[in-house]
């Protein structure tokens, strides 16, 4: 995430001709070696081992976090410390108080503050949230997400990183992504019944059998304020899925299809003319859809998953130049991370539990 954000924060003035021109002046790393070559790589203009040296520096005007989860709240901490605006990747933090403490840092020294939700920011998924505003497919009456993908799909696959800490499992990596953006597209979640699973409990390791102690995939029915229900599934074990975010939205006058495997299309069904005619459109994203011109002229040539970086960068710059944090702010990443608790309070008692709103 490192690099995505370095070649987006490189590009944005050029695809959006921003008011504000970023200058890449500092990259941490966790080595001085490592982090030299990440300033080579990538253009900035010096490097450190050492985060509070980043943050305290004069010429360091802004912060972007793309460090592990249980890194976040210190470093955000420091910068609000010191009023820098600041953009911290998903999740917020590695806990739910993590998450609340930085919303209050942030509120508490007024500064700029966004979290890293870049899946809701394809030109498909702005247009999809616009057919619901403007009530396409009528009242909205069902909703089913997920997030899938098969990076541990292998039970012989090596125990890593990702497999211990539960802030490093499904429901802390992939989960909080189709959270946010069942919220971007149907609003709060008020209650909430999960099933959190681990299918593979044991992976090699260096010294035989490592024992797994996060999860590897989960389902949670839910509640949405509006009234609707859906269902939501994450998994990093669905073999075959490489990046699976997807939803289906079903209305009383038609119904939306989108997957991010083909995130340049939308499918959608409108209920009108006669039975044997109807069907979905597949809608190829083009100049017409929201950020999409920026990029390309051409519709049906698509955009990509750097160019969400990018996107995300531009509202980013907006922000600081505006002086008020742009959503989705720290407050969207609070009001995910009360889902996520929620479920694991669900799973454990076996029943539905309510979502704080805050």
């Amino acid at each position: 995430m490192g690099k995505a954000h370095a070649v987006a924060l490189s590009a944005v003035g050029a695809v959006f001709d921003t008011e504000l021109r970023p200058r890449l002046e500092m990259i941490c790393a966790s080595q001085p070696a490592s982090a030299e070559g990440y300033r080579k790589a990538y253009g900035f203009r010096r490097a450190t081992a050492e985060w509070r040296d980043l943050v305290a520096d004069p010429r360091v005007e802004a912060i972007v976090i793309a460090s592990p989860q249980d890194t976040h709240r210190a470093i955000a901490e420091a910068a609000f410390a010191r009023g820098l605006p600041v953009f911290c990747e998903k999740p917020l933090g590695a806990s739910l108080e993590d998450a609340r403490a930085l919303c209050a840092a942030a509120d508490a020294a007024g500064a700029v503050h966004m979290i890293g939700f870049n899946y809701v920011r394809s030109p498909a998924t702005q247009f999809v949230r616009q057919l619901l505003a403007e009530g396409a497919i009528g009242d909205v009456t069902w909703f089913r997400g997920e997030h899938t993908e098969d990076f541990l799909a292998d039970p012989d696959a090596p125990a890593n990183w990702r497999t211990t800490g539960r802030a490093n499992g499904t429901m802390g990596d992939l989960a909080p992504h189709m959270i946010n953006g069942a919220r971007a597209l149907l609003g709060p979640i008020t209650e909430v019944s999960a099933r959190i699973e681990t299918l593979h409990t044991h992976r090699p390791g260096l010294q035989g059998a490592a024992p797994v102690d996060n999860d590897d995939h989960a389902q949670i029915m839910v509640r949405f304020a509006c009234g609707v229900m859906g269902h939501l599934y994450f998994s990093r074990t669905a073999t075959g899925r490489k990046m699976g975010y997807a939803y289906e939205i079903h209305g009383t006058k038609g119904a939306i299809r989108f997957d991010q495997e083909d995130q340049n299309a939308v499918h959608l069904y409108r209920r009108e003319g006669p039975e044997a005619t109807r069907g979905f459109t597949r809608i190829l994203t083009g100049p017409a859809h929201p950020d999409y011109l920026a990029f390309c002229q051409g519709p049906g040539h698509g955009t990509g998953y750097q160019d969400q970086i990018i996107i995300e960068a531009r509202d980013f710059l907006q922000a600081i130049a505006r002086g008020k944090p742009a959503w989705p702010s720290f407050h969207e990443g609070l009001a995910v991370a009360e889902v996520i608790d929620a479920a694991f309070v669900s799973h454990d008692s076996g029943r539905w539990h309510p979502v704080p709103q805050t």
